[in-house]
């Protein structure tokens, strides 16, 4: 296949572009070279290139800041999710769309699977729920990934990155406790969707690591596999933080989808949280 993966510089997507390299596909990756909120460059590069499939990763992750100032991640995260939808419809090809747990409200008090209600709270979840609505009524051949708690080896930060950055360098940490999800490793989660996008079956998915944590508990068991056992960690609650964005408390995704189509579900999260932190430590790469 001929594969477009936009956001190719980040952390799933440094992840994807080796996955689909490694299975003999011919990718294309961009990042910065290509605005994908400029409708006329993403018209033009796109269908030229003739793919078989656009991955979209390229996302404005700034939670908070998009409280404060909505257009910047709107621009991104809506309209660039928009304009590659039109130009996956000019190039008759699929595109897949990585969206996010706060497209939920976190109230449910069980995981979240396929068949449940959206209702984000903050404009970065309505964002990424407008943008997998527009994709849905536009194209009828896409695929839809929501995931949540991403960690990996590309990108530049991520909690797993700040926990052991902060407990280096301050000597101890404040973590919120009502905050319950799942971490989902990128190169798990790049095996999924290149499993998926290679079977052409469609939809929506939600597609994370197994297993469920609070934020406290995951940064307890960060600390605890770099060796750093005495690091003091504070519990907190999310409103301690006084930050823009409201959190979803309790977002972990189930897997259905995956489950049903008959597809292997991917390890728990601790198995490559051992893997990454070791990594990490073993490469000074914090």
């Amino acid at each position: 296949m001929r594969v477009v993966i936009c956001g190719a510089a980040g952390q799933l997507g440094t992840d994807l572009v080796e996955v689909f390299r490694a299975g003999g596909d011919e990718v294309f990756p961009f990042d910065l070279d290509l605005d994908i909120t400029d409708y006329r460059l993403v018209m033009e590069r796109i269908p030229s290139l003739s793919p078989d499939l656009v991955i979209n990763t390229a996302a404005d992750l700034d939670a908070d800041r998009a409280e404060l100032d909505p257009e910047p991640s709107l621009r991104v995260n809506l309209t660039g999710a928009q304009n590659l939808a039109m130009a996956c419809l000019e190039a008759g090809c699929p595109l897949a769309f990585i969206s996010s747990d706060y497209v939920f409200d976190g109230r449910k008090g069980a995981p979240y699977t396929e068949l449940d209600e959206p209702n984000p709270q903050g404009v970065y979840g309505k964002a990424k729920l407008a943008a997998e609505r527009f994709l849905a009524c536009t194209l009828p051949r896409h695929y839809i990934f929501r995931t949540q708690w991403l960690f990996g080896r590309g990108g530049k930060r991520n909690f797993v990155k700040s926990i052991l950055r902060n407990a280096r360098e301050k000597g101890y940490l404040r973590v919120v406790t009502d905050e319950v999800g799942t971490p989902t490793y990128t190169g798990d989660l790049a095996e999924i969707i290149h499993r998926v996008c290679r079977s052409g079956q469609y939809g929506l998915y939600h597609a994370t690591n197994q297993g469920v944590c609070s934020r406290y508990d995951f940064a307890r068991e960060i600390v605890e596999i770099a060796g750093w056992k005495k690091v003091p960690i504070e519990p907190i609650r999310y409103a301690d933080l006084n930050l823009p964005c409201p959190r979803p408390p309790y977002s972990p995704l189930e897997n259905l989808n995956l489950r049903l189509r008959g597809f292997p579900l991917a390890r728990h999260y601790r198995e490559p949280l051992e893997e990454y932190v070791r990594w990490l430590l073993e490469n000074d790469a914090l």
